[in-house]
């Protein structure tokens, strides 16, 4: 049995997402015999009864409002919670948290500076990971294929290079939130305020027209191919998070080599951008039907549906197996 302390919540635009994949993975974990506390960076370590209610609630089709997530960063002193005793007695940390401040190495620094284990990729992978630019220039030098981009102020120049349409979206941000289709130039300062609202730094990245993929990575394996097949043009927060919004489908309907470069590729992102433990490699095909990788997720969804159990399920692992397997990964390593 492992004691194991569950941090999420956060107070980024994916707390709804962080919430529900918490839900899912505490169950799992108790169901495995391990002793499991939760706790919230807003609202700290959680007793039985608000463990229940905050636990209970669905992802809605939006995420939360930007004043709603500025009211609950106030109420953030995550050094302070990570002095609890809970902690101290923790074999490890599994880390359910998203967007800049739980991918970005914030929270993996302070668990470095406390000395607990955690689950998922350090401060250094993370950080990489989350500059969209950063990793696209890590990828583009060890040779793996990725859209290109421009950051904002771009010309009418870089524009024309990148094409309509475009994508515009928040350089360090998860969920596609703040992401918007750019068909005209004339909608472009629109889309750039729309992703400003999220992250100060926004990129404008070339639209790749052709199917869109998923691969998880866990220890060093590749797993499963999925196809995403969303009602909009793009996987959406709405689609992600909608029942009936999109198709998942696992394994991918493809030939055994394009899934076989995709796990490869994968596995080579996850090695040059310092990641450890899982991650989950997200692509879409070019005119010519070749992979791109859009981007590397440290801290992917964590409910049942999510795309990384989905493709775990592929290779053989339930939901439960895969859990554990995160937190034997994190055991490996000794106590800083």
């Amino acid at each position: 049995m492992m004691r194991i302390v569950l941090l999420t919540g956060g107070s980024t635009p994916e707390r709804d997402v962080a919430l529900a994949g918490a839900r899912e993975v505490v169950r799992a974990l108790r169901g495995r015999g391990h002793d499991v506390a939760v706790a919230d960076t807003v609202r700290g370590v959680l007793d039985a009864a608000d463990e229940a209610g905050l636990l209970a609630d669905a992802i809605g089709t939006e995420p939360p409002s930007l004043a709603a997530l500025a009211a609950l960063a106030a109420r953030e002193d995550l050094p302070s919670l990570l002095r609890e005793p809970v902690f101290r007695r923790a074999d490890l940390v599994f880390l359910v948290l998203h967007g800049r401040q739980g991918e970005g190495g914030e929270v993996q620094t302070l668990l470095d500076l406390a000395g607990l284990r955690y689950t998922g990729s350090g401060a250094l992978g993370s950080g990489l990971a989350m500059d969209k630019e950063v990793a696209k220039r890590l990828l583009r030098q060890a040779g793996i294929p990725t859209p290109d981009w421009e950051l904002w102020p771009a010309g009418a120049a870089a524009i024309a290079r990148l094409g309509l349409p475009l994508i515009v979206k928040p350089l360090a941000a998860g969920s596609t939130v703040g992401l918007s289709v750019v068909r005209d130039p004339g909608e472009l300062p629109h889309a750039v305020a729309v992703a400003e609202e999220v992250d100060r730094e926004v990129m404008l990245e070339r639209f790749l027209p052709g199917r869109e993929f998923s691969v998880g990575v866990l220890g060093d394996r590749a797993l499963g191919v999925g196809e995403i097949v969303p009602e909009h043009e793009i996987f959406d927060y709405e689609c992600k998070y909608t029942a009936g919004m999109s198709q998942e489908i696992f394994p991918a309907p493809i030939d055994e080599a394009l899934a076989r470069q995709m796990q490869e590729l994968s596995l080579a992102t996850h090695r040059v951008l310092k990641l450890r433990d899982f991650s989950r490699v997200d692509f879409r095909l070019d005119e010519a039907g070749a992979p791109s990788v859009l981007e590397a997720n440290t801290l992917p969804g964590m409910t049942r549906m999510s795309l990384l159990p989905q493709s775990a399920a592929v290779a053989g692992l339930d939901f439960g197996a895969l859990c554990e397997t995160i937190c034997q990964l994190a055991l490996s390593r000794p106590r800083r």
